[in-house]
């Protein structure tokens, strides 16, 4: 047996007074004359021999209750077989880890998870009262958990703690308190608790983790049922732009992370705040499940996206946040030499409003509008070099899309130095006069192309009963990807990827002598399918894990300084405004989002949309949502993680927060067996029974 305070083993020198009380009898003593001192003298051998017992019961008692309440308040416990030199009256530092993701809404007998955590680490601060050392880490990183104090402060802060949206790795969790910790003092054992639901998605690379031979760690499982969860994996247009007046179609994949089919949930779709369509999925267990919504919007420009529905116990991911851009223009120049009488370049981007189209003749065209286009169309350019060819040659570098349709005559050379520079090798001219009979089929498209994927419908089992005939005036190799090719293989339009750019070639002019591809029901959507893919589709969603995202901004400007400016809704009503990290390459802006530990106390990144501001002005809407890697309910089980810290002594992993009294294990195995609480009761039982022999035992 060992003391926790052993100082007050001083007041058992309070044993001594009723001791002296006892020897000492200071009452004065009275003589009385009775006639009959026969009768008394025997009373009194009686009398006397009665109260001798009754004095020597009392005192024993007395002794007894003062002995007991010294011992109380000297607090003696049995040692526990693993109490080493840190207990909480030493110098070390507890250190207690509260998992606080969002993961942790989960819920088991209908209390949650973080609930239970905190509700435990209540109890456990009661066995560091006494200690100074404590202190308490949670997910958000903060200037808390610098703090080492004492049991009461940190239960005050308990009462305040919320879910995080910062999910962290056990790994970064143990640097920050060992890290902590030595701050305090270097020299001293510690120990660490983590109370967490060990998601297997988030907690790292576990089997890795080493502690320190000095640190004592105690991982408290906080679980329940398995349970299940559905989310939103993505979302996507079944266009590449959405029309506004038109009929629109939006594809949403819904995931079910649990073990039990979900059957007929339903998921609505809201644009602009109002619900624009519901639809109902079935999903089977640890699979996904396609929900399609058709829709409209009035108006060009932004508008703001959610899919939601009602999944329990687990909400914080049943809304995901995504951004719509209606009917963006698209910069198209059309730059010609031989251009085809029927213009029918022009009759395709001049007439629609998805298009800014503008032409030019190749000899008299200013260069320095390549920067603004999205895509540029060169028809029947017989030469490229000199300024023209650099200035393409930058344009396709950062980003643009180039459509060549060559002349009746290409020059072999120029052309094949030009085209050489980006991976189009061996350009062999074919040169003959347009007749019918140099016409060639043109193959059916293949349906499993992504480039025609919203062109056929899907549906059509039969194929295309008429294809274009077209005469060919060249021919190359090293291609990326074939849009079109002749029956016999050879090419007729084929897509490069340069760079960031992407340059479109077409075997033969658009000239009517030289077939009816222009005229053919092909011919449009391929040349709106070349537009379209030459801007960059906007992301509807961004993650916040993917620490970047990069927008084109039109006209950047070189020197601007862009914001990110929160709004508030019902969602999130946080109004953050934050400057990140950023840099401009061309058109693109690219932001570094900030972490956790680089916000403000009062900073909380939520789920929902974010405007991109330039000098108080919005340039863009975007879409910020968690990652759905908290949304996946795995867990490591407790033989898991034993497994994982199997040749670690001084890792200690508990079953479960639920199973037994974890509280009264720990600090059985780990502080030891408190014995105060028996000393108090004794010390009361031999007060009370000091008190009965005195009104009881008369004599």
């Amino acid at each position: 047996m060992q003391f926790l305070f052993p100082s007050f083993l001083w007041g058992l020198l309070a044993v001594s007074v009723p001791i002296i009380i006892h020897l000492f009898n200071f009452r004065r003593t009275k003589k009385v004359f009775f006639t009959n001192v026969a009768f008394l003298k025997a009373v009194e051998t009686e009398t006397s021999s009665f109260r001798r017992i009754k004095q020597w019961l009392i005192l024993a008692s007395r002794i007894l209750f003062l002995l007991f309440l010294a011992l109380a308040f000297a607090q003696p416990f049995l040692p526990a077989k693993n109490a080493g030199a840190n207990r909480s009256s030493g110098l070390g530092v507890s250190s207690l880890y509260l998992d606080n993701s969002l993961s942790m809404q989960n819920t088991t007998e209908n209390k949650r998870y973080l609930d239970l955590a905190v509700t435990k680490i209540d109890e456990l601060l009661t066995l560091f009262s006494q200690s100074p050392n404590v202190q308490l880490v949670t997910n958000d990183f903060s200037g808390e958990d610098q703090a080492v104090t004492n049991a009461t402060k940190v239960k005050d802060r308990l009462t305040s703690i919320g879910l995080s949206p910062n999910p962290r790795t056990f790994e970064n969790v143990y640097k920050r308190q060992r890290s902590l910790a030595q701050k305090h003092n270097a020299s001293a054992n510690n120990q660490f608790f983590w109370f967490s639901d060990f998601q297997k998605s988030t907690s790292g690379d576990m089997k890795q983790l080493r502690i320190d031979s000095l640190d004592k760690l105690f991982l408290v499982p906080v679980q329940g049922k398995a349970s299940q969860n559905v989310f939103v994996d993505s979302v996507w247009l079944a266009s590449p732009f959405i029309r506004e007046m038109q009929n629109n179609v939006l594809y949403v994949k819904v995931f079910n992370s649990g073990d039990n089919e979900v059957e007929k949930l339903p998921v609505k779709l809201f644009i602009d705040n109002a619900q624009a369509s519901t639809a109902s999925v079935d999903i089977a267990p640890n699979s996904s499940a396609t929900a399609t919504f058709n829709f409209t919007v009035k108006d060009k420009g932004f508008h703001k996206g959610k899919v939601s529905f009602d999944d329990q116990p687990i909400t914080f991911d049943n809304d995901y946040y995504f951004v719509l851009d209606a009917s963006p223009v698209i910069q198209v120049l059309h730059l010609y030499q031989q251009r085809s009488a029927a213009d029918y370049i022009g009759k395709v981007f001049d007439n629609d409003s998805l298009f800014a189209y503008h032409a030019y003749s190749a000899n008299n065209v200013d260069v320095g509008q390549f920067k603004n286009a999205n895509l540029i169309v060169l028809e029947g350019v017989e030469q490229i070099n000199g300024t023209f060819r650099a200035s393409l040659e930058e344009f396709i570098r950062s980003g643009g899309s180039l459509l060549v349709f060559p002349p009746s005559n290409p020059d072999p050379e120029d052309y094949g130095q030009f085209l050489g520079g980006f991976g189009i090798q061996s350009v062999s001219v074919i040169s003959q006069p347009p007749l019918p009979q140099s016409q060639l089929p043109i193959a059916e498209p293949n349906r499993q192309n992504p480039f025609y994927a919203d062109v056929f419908e899907r549906t059509t089992l039969q194929g295309v009963a008429n294809t274009p005939l077209m005469q060919p005036v060249w021919n190359w190799s090293g291609v990326g990807e074939k849009i079109l090719t002749f029956k016999n293989l050879q090419n007729f339009i084929t897509a490069t990827n340069t760079a960031q750019g992407k340059i479109y070639l077409c075997a033969s002019p658009v000239e009517k002598a030289y077939g009816n591809f222009a005229e053919h029901a092909f011919f449009v959507p391929t040349m709106f399918k070349i537009a379209s893919m030459s801007v960059r589709q906007e992301r509807a969603a961004y993650n916040f894990s993917e620490g970047s995202i990069t927008v084109d901004i039109p006209n950047v400007k070189k020197n601007a300084t862009y914001k990110l400016k929160s709004v508030v809704s019902e969602a999130n009503k946080n109004n953050v405004e934050i400057i990140p990290i950023q840099r401009i390459s061309g058109n693109q802006l690219t932001l570094e989002l900030p972490k956790a530990t680089q916000l403000s106390d009062n900073q909380i990144l939520e789920s929902g949309y974010y405007e991109l501001q330039l000098d108080g002005k919005t340039e863009k809407l975007l879409a910020l949502n968690h990652d759905n890697e908290e949304s996946k309910m795995e867990f490591y089980t407790p033989a898991e993680l034993k497994s994982f810290f199997a040749g670690q002594k001084n890792v200690t992993i508990f079953d479960n927060l639920l199973d037994g009294d974890f509280v009264k294990t720990f600090q059985e195995s780990n502080i030891g067996t408190p014995l105060w609480k028996y000393c108090v009761i004794l010390a009361l039982l031999f007060l009370a029974v000091e008190i009965l022999l005195i009104r009881f035992m008369k004599g």
